[in-house]
């Protein structure tokens, strides 16, 4: 696998990047598989495909921040994305696993390979929910969620990806966030801030781990500039479907 560690200067651009590194792959242009990891400096909003921004978002807030709040290609739930926040993607090939065709073992198969990669450096990680990881505490605490996830399959290839909290600003969740309209048992009706935890790591433990959990050391020597343009251009700029808002 490749490794692609490149952050662009616009949240479309990072969303852009992640599907054309798919496209990429089912184009039959990239076959070896790539990591991508990459971190806004700035705090944004991100909605799963179809999930409903006027459910899910404190639209006032964003407009008063200048928070851009878009669409991503994959489903899920809405994030916040931002300063803290590491964002990765794996780009896989059903080639080579044929497995990962089936949504479910999708999820089982990623989780269980982030859960292998992180509890060596921090003791306690576990999947909750659909596609949640959570830390577990030795007291009668209950699990804090600090990562999401969501995937994007085509004909050949998976693009899974999700957050990693490491740094990041909790009570911004509550301010930029609606209470979710759905959420899992083990949440148990907690606020976004108590819900949600940071791992106690720094960025680039969790980018080493990573790299060398995912065994992707070689570099990717291009990327999809091209196909990322056009995709800003197609659908973050003039479909409403994906900009939600977008500041000036």
């Amino acid at each position: 696998m490749h490794l692609l560690d490149l952050t662009l200067d616009t949240l479309a651009e990072n969303l852009a990047l992640d599907e054309a590194l798919l496209d990429e792959a089912e184009a039959g242009e990239h076959t070896a598989g790539v990591l991508r990891v990459w971190e806004s400096p700035f705090y944004a909003v991100v909605l799963g495909r179809s999930s409903p921004a006027e459910v899910e978002v404190n639209l006032a807030a964003c407009a008063q921040e200048q928070v851009s709040v878009l669409r991503r290609c994959s489903g899920g739930g809405t994030i916040v994305a931002g300063p803290g926040c590491l964002m990765y993607a794996v780009v896989l090939p059903y080639e080579i696993y044929p497995q990962l065709q089936a949504i479910d073992v999708c999820h089982q198969f990623v989780l269980r390979k982030m859960t292998q990669i992180l509890n060596p450096l921090v003791p306690g990680v576990s999947v909750a929910g659909t596609s949640d990881l959570v830390l577990d505490s030795n007291s009668a605490a209950p699990r804090q969620k600090f990562s999401g996830n969501a995937m994007r399959s085509k004909r050949k290839h998976i693009l899974y990806h999700g957050t990693l909290l490491y740094g990041f600003d909790l009570l911004r969740l509550g301010q930029l966030l609606a209470k979710p309209a759905r959420e899992p048992a083990y949440r148990d009706g907690r606020g976004h801030a108590q819900f949600v935890t940071n791992l106690p790591l720094p960025r680039s433990t969790l980018v080493r781990a990573l790299v060398e959990g995912w065994d992707a050391a070689k570099k990717l020597k291009t990327w999809p500039q091209a196909r990322t343009g056009a995709m800003v251009q197609a659908k973050y700029r003039f479909d409403a479907k994906w900009v939600i808002h977008q500041p000036n």
